[in-house]
């Protein structure tokens, strides 16, 4: 399969309009501001219609950014009849975590094609409801996984497809951070009905990206502490997971790292793979540099290239230095675009998503009862 190609799943019916697709955001946090709504506005075929915020701020930071856009302060009047913002073509529900699944819920019945920023649900069992949703009704449903276009992801399938590394053995996947103080916040509460905490924050891409490299998972081991003073919730997680296939993925969450991982390091029964720094999109999203305006995207300097090789450390010069490809997180508006268009699949699904929370909710008892959990 192409790195940027979606995942297979069944078709979307297509819209017959050539005109372009009217999205509607709800929520302009963290999410919506910096991922979704650059990304929206970046894609041919889609227009930024409607932000839904009731906060003023953020009102007024959407209305700076994009002069023309919609401000609603409630997702009830996506559908409502008669509302100026009803029916957009696409709802983006990118609002905290607990209200992911009653909004597209709501969504889905009203007949109105979904996006949901990650994790899309508490459990498997309620993202399996959502995909049945979908499929009864008709309405596309897809899940923001915006890590499958990291550029080291990219550069790694690339890696896999070309047998570079032989047979994979093991996989290790760090996505560390060094936050000490506490930020606030849902995603560090440890109400239940919040869904915070970085099992299932960062773990959601972590997990998602070991499933889509080397398949189901068939055992889970876990370890969730809570590290920094006052903290609710996970904050330093370790997640071991046994594939169908034997491979083993050793997968790293944390704000408590001082000294970073590597993001990848890949061992193979010819070589290995070994990847330093983040994907640079997400800064550059963050610095308001935006996608599509003639100037590369996602691509970095040489010098924190990956290298390939056997027998040697990479931080002495070991190994090969690997080109990483560009990071492309425009690929999954762009198909998400393409399948509302012209019908067909989804980028992420939402049978993907319920796979993903499987391993999620095993790693939660595997840390709690100190057990490894056979899926």
């Amino acid at each position: 399969m192409n790195p940027t190609s979606p995942s297979p799943t069944s078709p979307t019916s297509p819209t017959s309009s050539t005109a372009p697709l009217r999205v509607a955001v709800i929520g302009y946090g963290l999410a919506g501001s910096v991922f979704h709504a650059p990304l929206v506005a970046a894609t041919d075929g889609l227009v930024l219609d409607t932000v839904v915020t009731s906060d003023p701020g953020r009102q007024a930071r959407a209305r700076e950014a994009y002069p023309d856009v919609r401000i609603a302060t409630s997702p009830e009047s996506l559908w409502a009849p008669g509302s100026p913002a009803a029916r957009p073509d696409l709802v983006v529900v990118a609002s905290p975590n607990r209200t992911h699944v009653p909004l597209a819920t709501t969504a889905l019945n009203a007949g109105i094609p979904v996006v949901v920023d990650k994790p899309l649900a508490a459990t498997a069992a309620e993202a399996r409801e959502l995909a049945e949703l979908a499929d009864r009704t008709g309405t596309f449903l897809s899940v923001f996984q915006n890590r499958r276009w990291d550029n080291d992801f990219l550069t790694l399938r690339r890696l896999l497809a070309s047998g570079e590394l032989g047979e994979v053995q093991r996989f290790e996947s760090r996505f560390e951070r060094w936050r000490p103080q506490l930020k606030g916040g849902w995603r560090e509460s440890g109400a239940p009905e919040e869904i915070g905490g970085l099992l299932y924050d960062l773990g959601s891409h972590v997990v998602d990206q070991a499933l889509l490299l080397f398949g189901p998972a068939a055992r889970v081991y876990a370890e969730t502490d809570v590290r920094r003073p006052g903290a609710e919730t996970d904050d330093d997680t370790f997640i071991a997971i046994t594939h169908t296939n034997n491979v083993r993925s050793h997968l790293y969450v944390s704000a408590t790292t001082a000294q970073l991982g590597p993001r990848f390091r890949v061992l193979g029964s010819r070589a290995g793979y070994v990847k330093y720094g983040l994907d640079p999109q997400e800064a550059a999203l963050r610095e308001e540099h935006r996608p599509g305006n003639g100037t590369p995207w996602g691509e970095e300097p040489e010098h924190l290239w990956g290298r390939l090789g056997s027998g040697e450390s990479p931080l002495t010069g070991g190994g090969t230095p690997v080109p990483t490809l560009p990071g492309d997180y425009p690929a999954y508006y762009a198909a998400v675009a393409s399948a509302l268009r012209n019908g067909g699949p989804a980028p992420v699904t939402a049978h993907e998503a319920a796979q993903c929370l499987a391993v999620l909710e095993a790693a939660r008892v595997s840390s709690r009862d100190g057990v490894t959990v056979n899926l």
